[in-house]
């Protein structure tokens, strides 16, 4: 997550709930997303909602951001959900000539370090009297992540006597279970929303010098003129709203051993009185 791996891309695939056969109308909407498990839930249930009314919705799925936002600038997908002010910032602004922002659709993605509940630090600036404490290392993932160059940045302005540790998400995830087990101080690279912020109980660490971005807003972004082409399309857009704790409960549940398919579904039918009143909208 977040997260957000520069990683090649894995190969477009349909997301979750089969798609049906794409019909030659302007009742398709091509629809992009990448492969992580804040931004999955969102196309999962926006798919949901588009299909209700009457749309059918293909679901292309990226790892990386800058094919993703190439195939949004051609038109290759007509829209996807993107973090523009940071997380994507660089992609945006290459491409924002060719796209629109459509609409918010949630809010609150934060990356930074963090320990859990039990450690007695809350700052970052306690770190290095605490190094010892840490094994003299932050667990971090992938090193293509732009939260790894932000932590990097984070260990080099704070001037930390810890060492960054690249590696995986897996590999990061596995380390705080342990430590958790042992009730061990751990300093990791983890955000929000993500299901192991609520399965370990871990807190962010305060930065008060303000080199982590500040809590990003999902929108809903799409090929220049989209919006106009698709009144109906963008206003059903425009109406979804997915609460970061909806996103983090979806992905507890996928945690849990349910497919993503399983836990959106399972979310729709729960909050189909919200879903009713999101379709209050103009009929075209």
């Amino acid at each position: 997550m977040h997260n957000f791996f520069t990683t090649i891309l894995a190969g477009a695939v349909a997301l979750g709930l089969a798609a049906p056969a794409m019909a030659q109308d302007d009742k398709v909407i091509k629809m992009g997303t990448m492969a992580w498990e804040d931004l999955t839930p969102i196309a999962g249930i926006t798919k949901k909602v588009l299909e209700d009314k009457g749309f059918t919705v293909a679901v292309t799925e990226f790892s990386e951001w800058g094919i993703a936002y190439a195939a949004l600038a051609k038109g290759d997908v007509q829209v996807m959900v993107s973090q523009i002010d940071y997380a994507a910032s660089d992609y945006w602004d290459r491409n924002k000539s060719r796209l629109e922002k459509i609409s918010p659709v949630s809010h609150g993605l934060y990356q930074g370090i963090a320990v859990p509940r039990y450690v007695t630090i809350d700052s970052i600036e306690q770190l290095n009297e605490n190094a010892d404490q840490f094994g003299g290392r932050i667990v971090g993932i992938e090193p293509g992540a732009g939260v790894m160059r932000e932590a990097a940045d984070v260990v080099s302005q704070y001037g930390l006597d810890l060492q960054l540790v690249e590696g995986s998400t897996a590999a990061m995830t596995a380390a705080l279970q342990s430590a958790t087990d042992r009730q061990e101080p751990i300093a990791v690279i983890v955000w929000e929303p993500s299901w192991m912020v609520q399965k370990y109980d871990t807190k962010f660490l305060a930065d008060p010098k303000g080199i982590f971005a500040p809590p990003q807003t999902y929108y809903w972004i799409g090929q220049d003129g989209f919006s106009a082409e698709n009144p109906e399309a963008r206003e059903i857009l425009a109406s979804v709203y997915v609460p970061l704790a909806d996103i983090t409960a979806i992905n507890a549940a996928v945690n849990g051993g349910k497919t993503m398919d399983e836990a959106v579904a399972d979310w729709t039918e729960a909050h189909a009185d919200l879903i009713g009143r999101w379709s209050n909208i103009k009929a075209y």
